[in-house]
């Protein structure tokens, strides 16, 4: 089998990139009206290894705490799929890895959270668009801050 190399394919758009970033930017733009302040997006606090991306570090000024965002972007919702499907073990670990590198990093003291934003919509025609914040997702140890997973 003929493996392509990276040159190959340099130009190509690569559409599962667009559509997330579109998520993001959707996620982004529900969180500030909602009165957050965006930090930073794409963050990768883990100079060791780039897996150890946080997508949306954003800060609630209310609850003065900081939220990291893992944004997940559907094009329908569908009764038979299960909320957070797309976030494996696997997954939670590199994220839970990378939200303490960042709080070690920033030497955040205070308040913390991991929150999950689901996009139902279609970044083509970009109508119809839905939000989902699920707010306090267990991915800390601490488990009287954050709720568990949802099946």
């Amino acid at each position: 089998m003929h493996r392509q190399h990276e040159n190959d394919r340099e130009g190509a758009p690569n559409v599962g990139v667009a559509n997330g970033a579109w998520g993001e930017s959707v996620a982004c733009d529900y969180l500030r009206v909602i009165g957050y302040e965006i930090l930073e997006r794409n963050s990768r606090p883990c100079s060791w290894d780039q897996r150890y991306e946080i997508d949306i570090i954003a800060y609630d000024r209310k609850r003065d705490t900081i939220v990291f965002v893992e944004v997940k972007q559907h094009k329908q919702r569908s009764i038979l799929q299960k909320r957070l499907r797309s976030i494996c073990r696997h997954k939670k670990q590199l994220l839970l890895t990378a939200c303490k590198a960042w709080l070690r990093k920033n030497k955040w003291r205070t308040g913390y959270r991991f929150d999950v934003v689901e996009i139902y919509g279609d970044p083509e025609t970009r109508e119809r668009v839905e939000v989902d914040h699920i707010e306090r997702v267990q991915l800390f140890e601490d488990g009287r801050r954050f709720v568990n997973w949802v099946a």
